[in-house]
């Protein structure tokens, strides 16, 4: 198919999108499509500063290049710990074809460090900075209430329970639409800490993938917002407020240490995850080999999601001979995590997916829209605002559809910019 032709798709799907957003509305009446209007366009506009001007790209890559360095820092912390296992000198000649990499001790320790790095950053009050800024701008063009903004912006760097404790004061005076609108925002977006697993994942499938995890996390933000406004749209006053700091460190010592705490819980919770999760799938599998071929092909989860999904696949603007593919991708995100969806990108034979498929489905995958984040909302805002728990736990479905919307309309934005060359 054509370049145009996918663009018409990917155009048709952004319709689609704010349609069954309007359609499934809570209230109907009280959308604002001005408001979502301008949501969408902020979200074009910066994908278009990101992919077409080249000073705002180059920043892009080069904190992308900041970020992939702390990888080799972290290697020579590794390979002393961990030795060959962690990616040391081998004591050993490999078997020609053998894979020397082993996630759990090579990627998986990034966490560990972004998370210490990060807090280290909060202390410095940077990142607060940064988060000041982009929630003065949330306020301006889409009127968010104070509160609001400021959550929204910090959920482009922190996840989906760090980025609420930074106005956990107000969050039980949220109306059920901007509580709706945090809980989206979780489910779009994706934290620094987790994003550079997804890059050394990628690496060799896209150019620049850290750049390009970060784009999608902050493009995702004004989708978000939108799709959570047409869904749950706000009525009444917005909640004021302003930044709070959660963490109070007597020195750089104190931010490194409680990093480095939380940081090892991600990395046990991450790990144990994935052992679980894909054990299931394989379980799952060997489940469904039982059942007769489709089409020549053994029955397997993925096959089943691809061919469930492979429409939403279609619609962001990937090419029907692929869709399949890249719907069981949609549909391991969902069930199980965006990490095993990650995996599973990166292992896809080449041809598989075309170069431009490859970065559509990048930046729809990288979010938490996934069942079990459901479970992590509601104990992590359930247990700063108990009073709402129940509410919390009835939009947890709602909100991993509007975050899954959102992500995906990231996706199809960049497909329609690559297409444009």
């Amino acid at each position: 198919m054509s370049n145009m032709g996918l663009v018409l798709q990917a155009c048709s799907g952004l319709v689609l999108f704010f349609f069954l957003a309007w359609l499934f509305s809570e209230n109907r009446r009280q959308v604002n499509f001005k408001t979502a209007l301008m949501g969408l366009a902020i979200q074009v506009i910066l994908a278009i500063l990101v992919t077409k001007f080249g000073i705002v790209r180059s920043t892009f890559l080069w904190i992308g290049g900041g970020i992939m360095a702390l990888k080799d820092a972290t290697f020579a912390g590794t390979s002393f710990v961990f030795g060959y296992l962690g990616g040391g000198d081998s004591p050993f000649v490999p078997k020609d074809g053998a894979n020397t990499f082993i996630f759990a001790f090579q990627a998986m320790p990034m966490v560990i460090v972004i998370s210490a790095v990060s807090m280290l950053l909060f202390h410095w009050k940077i990142l607060p900075f940064i988060v000041k800024f982009f929630s003065t701008f949330f306020q301006k063009v889409l009127g968010l209430g104070g509160a609001l903004g400021v959550c929204a912006a910090a959920k482009m760097f922190l996840g989906q329970t760090e980025a609420p404790l930074l106005v956990r004061p107000y969050l039980g005076q949220f109306t059920r639409s901007e509580l709706f609108t945090v809980m989206t925002a979780g489910m779009a977006t994706t934290s620094i800490s987790i994003m550079v697993i997804y890059a050394m994942i990628l690496e060799g499938t896209i150019p620049d993938p850290v750049a390009h995890i970060l784009t999608a996390s902050i493009i995702s933000v004004p989708a978000a917002i939108t799709i959570s406004r047409i869904l749950i749209p706000q009525v009444g006053e917005e909640t004021s407020g302003h930044l709070v700091v959660p963490y109070q460190f007597s020195g750089s010592m104190e931010a490194i240490t409680q990093g480095t705490s939380d940081g090892v819980k991600l990395y046990i919770n991450i790990i144990a995850m994935l052992i679980v999760f894909l054990a299931i799938v394989a379980l799952v599998n060997s489940l469904l080999g039982l059942f007769p071929l489709i089409g020549n092909e053994p029955v397997s989860l993925q096959l089943l999601l691809g061919y469930a999904l492979a429409p939403l696949a279609w619609f962001l603007g990937i090419p029907w001979t692929e869709a399949i593919s890249a719907g069981a991708l949609l549909g391991k995100k969902t069930i199980l995590n965006e990490i095993v969806a990650f995996i599973g990108l990166a292992e896809l034979p080449k041809g598989v997916l075309s170069a431009k498929s490859d970065l559509i489905m990048t930046y729809a995958l990288a979010g938490f829209a996934n069942l079990s984040s459901i479970g992590i909302q509601i104990g992590g805002i359930g247990t700063m605002v108990p009073e709402r728990k129940q509410e919390i736990i009835s939009l947890g479905i709602k909100a991993m559809i509007a975050g899954t919307i959102a992500s995906c309309m990231s996706g199809a934005i960049i497909g329609i910019m690559h297409s444009f060359g």
